[in-house]
């Protein structure tokens, strides 16, 4: 084959790829668009659940379908800061463990790498929390968002202090962790479902990263002790698929 016809043969191969590529891409069904935000803030919690559920349960359900989860499920959820991941882990009622169901970027998270200390530090908290049916808040000022449970019992004994940390859409944070509102409407009609379905919380991790002993190895400074106790609940979970159960000894996590 000549020089200009491996060009031209090149040429081909790349344009053939990317017209693949496109009509992938507008194969993958987008979810329906919520109301435009005007609409959205004037409408009362029961008419945002009922907007929701006829727009996204069904996309949701077979979304879930094709991963072998549905809706019920038990929910375990992971925000890892640095890399801005959101995880969504699901207990299919065949399995003992949590499996992935999906990771997110998180839209928008303030602060640093580091535990929240004081209300008002713009920090995005790290530990572990959960939260119940009561923490759900369609109506909130942030399409739609759940209360994580800060501060914890631990952070409550440090003295920590803060309140209102959610997970939320909007994209914007002063604490919280975002997600854009076609995310957060699905993470809530999930995390909804399986609080209706009898799980009686749902374990939310943050962690500052990935807490692989290679991340660790190159960590110092103030956090490191906080952030080596941190370590000992992400490897149970990692080992087990299991979210640990943990109390509280001489200011640290004690995982049972």
């Amino acid at each position: 084959m000549s020089r200009r016809s491996r060009w031209s043969h090149s040429i081909l191969s790349i344009a053939l790829a990317g017209s693949a590529w496109l009509i992938f891409a507008q194969s993958q069904p987008m979810p329906p668009a919520p109301a435009a935000p005007e609409n959205w803030k004037q409408m009362t919690g029961e008419q945002r659940l009922a907007d929701l559920h006829s727009r996204r349960t069904a996309g949701v359900t077979a979304a879930l379908q094709a991963q072998g989860f549905a809706l019920g499920n038990a929910v375990f959820l992971r925000a890892i800061k640095e890399g801005s991941e959101l995880e969504l882990w699901l207990r299919p009622s065949t399995s003992s463990a949590f499996n992935l169901y999906k990771k997110w970027p998180i839209a928008r998270w303030s602060g640093t790498l580091g535990p929240k200390t004081k209300e008002g530090d713009h920090q995005a908290p790290e530990g572990f929390y959960a939260f119940d049916s009561k923490q759900l808040n369609p109506r909130s000022s942030y399409h739609l968002s759940f209360n994580i449970g800060y501060p914890n019992a631990l952070d409550q004994a440090l003295g920590r202090t803060g309140s209102l940390i959610m997970i939320h859409g909007k994209d914007v944070s002063i604490g919280c962790f975002a997600m854009t509102d076609p995310v957060i409407e699905e993470i809530y009609l999930i995390v909804e479902a399986a609080l209706a379905a009898g799980q009686p919380h749902i374990d939310v991790h943050c962690f500052p990263f990935h807490m692989t002993a290679e991340r660790m190895s190159a960590v110092v400074g103030i956090h490191r002790d906080f952030w080596l106790n941190l370590k000992e609940g992400w490897d149970r979970f990692e080992l087990t698929h299991l979210p640990p159960t943990w109390t509280i000894q001489d200011g640290r996590y004690h995982f049972d």
